[in-house]
């Protein structure tokens, strides 16, 4: 017997509920919730209770899932991305770019713009110098 808190933690993201709780009484694991007193994998209500409360805590995970891509989708057709804006301005990669052609190194480049080394290294990757 397995003692949960609540079903919202047993669940794996994309598993059937029923199949999920088919494999674990196949393996002889029971389920007994201390928050859902009902649910009690060792009796024929509490299995059918058990895919109940999946069936539901399943489609708040839909839900939300849906609210945030319609929520980002509507986001980018104003034309608003999530995210951090980049410490790279124009200038910088401008001058970042500049420096690379006179072969100064990406720690020299990212001492100088007072950026990290890694904002460096991604936008000297994404525009190649001309010519090598």
């Amino acid at each position: 017997m397995t003692n949960i808190v609540g079903y919202a933690r047993v669940s794996k993201r994309d598993q059937n509920p029923a199949a999920q709780e088919a494999e674990l009484h196949d393996r002889g694991v029971n389920i007994k919730s201390l928050t859902e007193p009902d649910i009690d994998t060792t009796t024929p209500m509490g299995r059918a209770l058990f895919g109940i409360v999946a069936v539901f805590a399943q489609l708040r995970v839909d839900t939300i899932r849906d609210n945030t891509k319609r929520g980002l989708a509507h986001a980018r057709a104003e034309g608003r991305v999530g995210g951090r804006p980049s410490v790279m301005t124009p200038e910088r990669i401008e001058q970042a770019l500049r420096m690379r052609a006179d072969n100064h190194s990406i720690v020299q480049i990212a001492k100088v713009l007072g950026v990290g080394k890694s904002s460096v290294s991604r936008v000297l990757s994404e525009r190649p110098l001309s010519g090598r």
